[in-house]
């Protein structure tokens, strides 16, 4: 299995039944603009990254992940 993204509801689920849902930023005053920054402009940043993914093709729920952007290991 390529990434494997886990779902509190299905286990450990290949990443292709997710939608990326943007890198985790605490924002002091979320809008429209910090989201659309949010998901389509990302830092990015080597290493460590909180990230939300959306199981679009099981149980239809959110998760917030850790991924090594280096290796695209999930803790």
């Amino acid at each position: 299995m390529a990434v494997g993204i886990p779902c509190a509801f299905c286990g450990v689920r290949p990443f292709t039944e997710f939608t990326f849902g943007g890198e985790w930023r605490e924002l002091d005053a979320p809008d429209a603009e910090s989201d659309f920054q949010r998901v389509y402009l990302p830092e990015n940043a080597e290493g460590a990254q909180r990230e939300r993914w959306f199981h679009v093709m099981g149980c239809r729920t959110w998760s917030t992940v850790v991924r090594d952007t280096r290796t695209n290991e999930v803790g």
